[in-house]
């Protein structure tokens, strides 16, 4: 199987490393064990739709069988994403894996799988696009005359240390690389598995080249099973966030996604947890719900929340002038309004009384040094 990604250059090539696809039966709008999405929605650029229908025997009230994942070659031509929206403090970004085994089921992300043909449901924590040649790419990309360093974030749309990436090592490569020509990175994830590079990041912190923001979104560890099925635990990722701030790297926590009525009134207990394990900095991000996710969020709330769903979704609206999303910059992190500037003011006293209100910390891109060409010859100085 091959995909092209429209205006992009990019060829996906299906490897199914002996697992199966998800089966048809991933119509389902039914929780599936380890997995966040309660069902698959058509892809919204698709001339056609599915429908599931019961066929008298009882099967629509069957139990939903686990789904395995499936791994998808991305032979892209570049690596590096450049930004320039106002809201987001970044200009340059990498991406090593599209899709997210985390199958956190608010995910914001999830509607950029249909640009690859891919349900923004189930498709999104089950088909996971990776990017082999990362590396290799993103040491010609910075070799390239002419280029300026600025910070990348890595993994910013989906995690880079995701379930996957303790098999394939593509962000530790990205990370050797980065090392080696002292470019300075921010990383934002969920998972334990950012231990495993502890070498190459404190050597980067060392020259103040790398700022590692752990997103934690309750404490509760059993809504976490169900909104984040496959992500690190909230009290895993504190002991990580312990672990990195241990041996010399800067830390900090993000609140994301702060969701009125299901985990807002645990905001001051994530910060001071956070704090407690060497957080320098935080931050927040309101829930976002572009596209299918209007509709996905309150089909897992049904499922799962269904006595705050009502509520949950109210509070949306109340955040977004009666919508449940709006897209604008600005509003679409923290929304607008009474409700918004109550969840401002209560984030801005908690960081102000734990010392987490210092702002967004610098990286040195002085430093920088090209990668070598691939060449045997040495050079003379």
């Amino acid at each position: 199987m091959a995909l092209r990604r429209s205006g992009r250059r990019a060829k996906i090539a299906a490897t199914m490393d002996d697992i199966d696809s998800p089966p048809e039966d991933a119509l389902a709008a039914r929780p599936r064990r380890g997995r966040g999405a309660v069902g698959n929605p058509d892809v919204r650029f698709a001339a056609w739709s599915r429908g599931r229908t019961d066929d008298g025997w009882g099967s629509a009230d069957e139990a939903a069988e686990p789904l395995a994942t499936t791994l998808i070659v991305d032979q892209a031509k570049s690596i590096l994403s450049r930004n320039d929206s106002p809201d987001v403090p970044f200009e340059q970004s990498i991406n090593p894996y599209r899709g997210c085994e985390h199958g956190c089921c608010y995910c914001f992300a999830r509607p950029t799988h249909a640009y690859l043909g891919f349900s923004p449901g189930l498709d999104f924590e089950t088909r996971i696009v990776y990017k082999p040649d990362a590396a290799a790419l993103l040491r010609q990309e910075l070799s390239r005359r002419g280029y300026r360093p600025s910070p990348i974030a890595l993994g910013i749309n989906t995690d880079a240390y995701q379930p996957v990436e303790r098999r394939l090592g593509i962000t530790r490569g990205l990370l050797e690389v980065l090392a080696a020509c002292r470019h300075p990175v921010s990383i934002v994830t969920k998972s334990a598995l950012i231990e495993r590079d502890t070498d190459l990041l404190a050597d980067m912190a060392r020259d103040d080249l790398v700022q590692v923001m752990f997103s934690v979104t309750t404490l509760d560890s059993d809504l976490a099973r169900s909104m984040e099925p496959r992500a690190a635990q909230p009290q895993r990722r504190i002991e990580a966030m312990r672990h990195l701030h241990a041996a010399g790297i800067p830390v900090g926590v993000l609140f994301a996604p702060l969701i009125p009525g299901l985990n807002d009134h645990e905001l001051e207990a994530v910060l001071a947890a956070a704090t407690q394990a060497g957080a320098g900095s935080a931050g927040y991000v309101l829930l976002r719900l572009p596209h299918e996710l209007k509709q996905m969020f309150p089909d897992w709330l049904a499922h799962h929340e269904p006595g705050k769903a009502g509520r949950v979704m109210s509070l949306m609206r109340q955040l977004h002038g009666g919508r449940e999303y709006a897209s604008q910059f600005g509003a679409r992190m923290r929304g607008s309004g009474e409700f918004a500037e109550v969840i401002a003011q209560r984030f801005r006293l908690v960081s102000r009384r734990l010392g987490l209100d210092q702002g967004r910390r610098e990286l040195d891109c002085s430093r920088f040094v090209p990668p070598r060409p691939a060449t045997p010859q040495l050079t003379l100085l």
